[in-house]
């Protein structure tokens, strides 16, 4: 029997009650237009970036985000950075997840995200844990609703388990997302998360344990 700290088990206690995996429309994602972000541009040049996400791959910010920060004001910069410095069509990804557990909407998914490492982005999509978990610790809630969300996409997307990953999974530029986070996925914690609140092995007889 694994023997769990006591932010495993109270990200435990979370989820107690919680149905059993569904879709992204019951989730309280909130939208793009809701935290006021900007569309993408309708002139951007988004041909080679069309997809269908068959895989998930999980980031975190790399950057501090204290307790007190307004995570709305963070979007909005890191889209003006996305856009204006980096020249993307958007924030590079998905989902981002503050550490309240809020799920903000960014990128379309339709979109293939964009990275600043070697690995190839296109058929995943990315989730961002806003902060910096080689430094920070994550919260309950994030994971709450981290594995919410991953169930949500594996549901609607026919994503197998062996295709939930992380950005250092595919890159050996990063460290991304963090040691603290990492972790949940290194001990096998996140899967078990996803098996016991999915029906993804009857669905993917074939997915690894």
């Amino acid at each position: 029997m694994k023997v769990f700290s006591i932010q495993f088990l109270s990200a435990f206690v979370l989820w107690a009650g919680v149905v059993i995996a569904g879709d992204l429309n019951q989730l309280p994602v909130i939208s793009k237009k809701e935290w006021g972000g900007a569309p993408v541009a309708s002139d951007a040049d988004t041909a080679s970036y069309h997809q269908t996400p068959g895989y998930i791959t999980v980031h975190h910010g790399g950057v501090f985000f204290a307790p007190d920060k307004d995570p709305v004001a963070y979007l909005k910069h890191l889209q003006t950075f996305s856009t204006d410095e980096k020249g993307w069509m958007d924030i590079p990804y998905h989902f981002l997840i503050d550490p309240a557990g809020k799920i903000y909407a960014a990128r379309p998914l339709r979109f293939a995200g964009d990275t600043n490492t070697e690995y190839d982005p296109h058929g995943h999509a990315l989730i961002c844990m806003i902060g910096n978990y080689e430094v920070q610790k994550v919260h309950p809630a994030q994971l709450t609703a981290l594995i919410d969300l991953i169930l949500a996409l594996m549901h609607d997307y026919h994503i197998g388990p062996e295709k939930v990953a992380t950005h250092r999974d595919y890159s050996r530029m990063t460290v991304c997302p963090g040691k603290d986070l990492y972790r949940y996925f290194q001990d096998g914690w996140i899967y078990d998360m996803l098996k016991s609140r999915s029906h993804w092995k009857k669905a993917h007889p074939d997915s690894v344990n």
